[in-house]
């Protein structure tokens, strides 16, 4: 017999769907959309949307809670801040180990590489908009299940590693700043600090980490961009010698300093507080792609004018500041520095932004199990809290330039497997079939590459990364036996 079945709305401003239940053999002669043996007829929740049975309408875009809408400006700021952190900072050594004098080369494969990933993400934010980011992508594409679950859990990891990274990277530059005199142990607790300070922040709404965003980088911008012109003019440009570097050897310093490049995917975050998403967002994540790279390619080109490799690697850590030294004393010195402080503040304030987020989406909108998120994040505040937890702990286990190799593997083991999901849902966002297997390729062989070079230099820290990815799923799959033998008792 048909039974009514009332579905309730999935936030404010969306309509009901209401639905008669029928076997699974009844005829459907008018093309009535059907799930799980419910005839539905409702609106799209986006009107540039064509929602099917598949796509779950409580996953997308929601009215923000939380101050203003994020505009093109604040948003393109916010994804050039979570690029522009410690790994600028901070790995120009660790690459230079492997890449001589090709770090501009390594920096610019590394933009061609993201430019793929942010095809792709630009193109499943503007379809799918929503706080959660990637953390919705994979639900959207895979369904909801153990895949995306895992997936997201794992995501969530690589977000926290990365803002670990950015706040080893400001306590590094804090000590160098204050002439090294700082203990071990001292240089762990300012970077805990910086991230209660950024977790605060982001409390305060999506409005004022966009403005703390433009605020932060419109320094570290010009600051870079003064650096770069003056070494220029500094270096004997007619006197140096390249290094003669592997293929191999330009790949991994390529997947090192990939890093730098992840913050695009911050700003998929933002696109629940867009008025228009699917034109700012891709426009946002593209023009920060561009600014980055052409900062890179002349920060890093004036760095190896004036050091040679074997100084990139004795000043590994605090390069640039040390660079700026030679051009301009004292004065260079602090003002990279400070810039330097801002860049992987601003990183770091950027990140948790979405990694929070993401534990947010996980549990409001059911993209992971039901019941990790009901005793773990189960609130947006004790979401951001475990967040800034985790982070402070990686900030006290592991080294720099550990923790930065670590977040170049998990982005691009996340961002190759987001984009296989891509193809399962390109009808939808338009996208074409090649840039999202470039995509894949590229992301895997980096990984691949890099992966093989950490296992033999620290193989501790690929153990702990495999284990990470491996407990996702792990965690994902328990969870959901648990709360299925629980609803069965």
């Amino acid at each position: 017999m048909a039974k009514l079945v009332d579905a309730p709305a999935s936030g404010a401003g969306d309509r009901k769907v209401v639905g008669v239940r029928v076997p699974s053999w009844a005829p459907n002669s008018l093309n009535i959309p059907r799930y799980g043996g419910v005839m539905l007829k409702y609106k799209p929740i986006h009107h540039q949307i064509k929602q099917d049975a598949q796509v779950d309408s409580s996953l997308l875009k929601t009215t923000s809670k939380h101050g203003k809408p994020i505009g093109l400006f604040s948003a393109t700021a916010l994804g050039i801040g979570g690029m522009m952190g410690a790994g600028l900072f901070s790995l120009l050594g660790t690459a230079s180990v492997h890449a001589g004098t090709h770090i501009p080369l390594a920096f610019l494969i590394g933009a061609l590489a993201a430019s793929f990933s942010v095809y792709s993400y630009a193109k499943l934010g503007a379809t799918f908009p929503s706080s959660g980011g990637a953390a919705t992508f994979t639900v959207m594409s895979f369904g909801p299940g153990v895949i995306s679950g895992g997936l997201n859990i794992f995501q969530y990891i690589a977000y926290l590693i990365a803002a670990a990274l950015y706040a080893a990277g400001f306590s590094e530059y804090t000590n160098t700043l204050l002439g090294g005199h700082l203990s071990p142990n001292e240089v762990k607790i300012v970077g805990a600090g910086i991230v209660i300070v950024c977790a605060g922040i982001n409390l305060l709404g999506t409005s004022i980490v966009g403005r703390a965003e433009t605020l932060a980088i419109g320094f570290v911008t010009l600051a870079l961009l003064v650096y770069s012109f003056k070494g220029m003019h500094a270096a004997d440009i007619n006197a140096f010698q390249g290094s003669v570097e592997s293929i191999n050897g330009i790949a991994i310093a390529t997947g090192i300093l990939y890093i730098n490049y992840q913050g695009f995917g911050v700003v998929t975050n933002s696109s629940s507080a867009m008025q228009r998403p699917q034109k700012e967002l891709p426009l946002a994540m593209f023009s920060a792609l561009i600014m980055v790279t052409i900062v890179y390619l002349l920060v890093s080109s004036a760095t190896v004018y004036l050091l040679p490799p074997e100084k990139l690697q004795n000043f590994n850590g605090h390069v640039l500041a040390d660079a700026a030294q030679m051009i301009s004393g004292r004065a260079g010195f602090i003002a990279i520095g400070a810039a330097a402080l801002l860049a992987c503040a601003a990183a770091l304030n950027a990140t948790i932004f979405a990694a929070s987020n993401i534990a947010s989406d996980m549990v409001t909108k059911a993209s992971v199990s039901e019941a990790l998120g009901d005793t773990v994040l189960k609130t947006q505040v004790r979401g951001l809290s475990i967040s800034a937890l985790i982070v402070i702990i990686l900030v006290l286990i592991f080294p720099l330039d550990i923790v930065g190799q670590m977040a170049s593997l998990a982005f691009l083991l996340v961002y190759a497997a987001i984009t296989f999901g891509h193809l399962k849902v390109r009808k939808k966002t338009g996208a074409k079939q090649w840039p999202l297997w470039c995509a894949i390729v590229i992301n895997l062989y980096l990984f691949t590459t890099l992966f093989l070079s950490v296992l033999e230099s620290a193989p501790g820290s690929a153990i702990a990364l495999i284990s990470a990815l491996v407990g996702s799923f792990a965690l994902e799959a328990f969870s959901r036996k648990f709360l299925r033998k629980k609803s069965g008792s």
